[in-house]
């Protein structure tokens, strides 16, 4: 999933990373195919992400009314959590600077009967519009930007007070550059080699004070796969995945 775009001017992006995944665009739900494993990942990503809305806006031990929140996706390449979070009943809105991307999602949620908006545009542009969001995601995206900093600026401007900010993003440390490239692209083929850059890969520290004190953290987890069952599950270590959730202060 990846902020892209092949506009021209002062945008944060990376051509190199827009032709990777413009390539791999009919792959995304694809069960057999090249995210395979990225899919399966994602089912264990947004148990946490729903998880953290429901506790953020539900009552008590009532979840939320989906149908009153609504939510951007930055980033959503395929609607992989655009379209589940829509099937709620949420007003989901997903942008993604691919058009290749975007057309991908637009067809798989016409097939699945649910509706979502899905955009052409850059997190920039989203933040032009002036609208803000009950709940902004941001999963697996700043890896791949230019300008890390001022790609989640834009997200922090785009939640309401009151809101919810939801990161996930691949720590830099020894352990991820064996796990998440070494292991992941070059000896399992998990992924496509080349899909990450080690030196982009971010702290839990970093993405926190770049998110500034506008902002409490309300949770963090990391994410690890078990190789004999091919589950991903959630564990306290930050080393590789995480996922951190944050309010925006009324």
């Amino acid at each position: 999933m990846l902020d892209k775009s092949k506009k021209t001017g002062n945008s944060n992006f990376s051509e190199e990373e827009i032709t990777r995944f413009d390539a791999l665009a009919d792959s995304w739900w694809d069960p057999s195919g090249k995210y395979k494993t990225a899919l399966e990942f994602n089912r264990a990503r947004l148990t946490v992400i729903k998880t953290q809305i429901e506790n953020h806006f539900g009552k008590g031990n009532l979840p939320p009314d989906y149908s009153a929140l609504s939510i951007i996706d930055i980033g959503s390449g395929g609607g992989l959590i655009s379209e589940p979070l829509a099937a709620l009943g949420a007003k989901v809105t997903g942008i993604d600077a691919s058009s290749v991307s975007v057309e991908v999602a637009k067809r798989h949620a016409l097939k699945s009967g649910v509706d979502v908006e899905y955009k052409h545009m850059l997190s920039s542009e989203a933040v032009m519009t002036g609208q803000q969001y009950d709940v902004v995601i941001n999963a697996e995206v700043v890896e791949h930007v230019p300008d890390q900093r001022q790609l989640i600026n834009e997200c922090a401007s785009l939640v309401k007070p009151g809101g919810l900010l939801i990161l996930a993003t691949l720590n830099r440390t020894i352990k991820s550059y064996v796990i998440a490239i070494v292991g992941a692209e070059y000896v399992m083929r998990y992924l496509p080699v080349g899909t990450h850059d080690w030196r982009k890969f971010v702290k839990p520290q970093e993405l926190q004070a770049w998110v500034g004190d506008r902002f409490a953290l309300k949770h963090q987890t990391g994410m690890r796969l078990n190789p004999f069952k091919g589950e991903w599950l959630t564990t306290p270590s930050l080393s590789v995945n995480f996922i951190q959730a944050y309010s925006k202060h009324e």
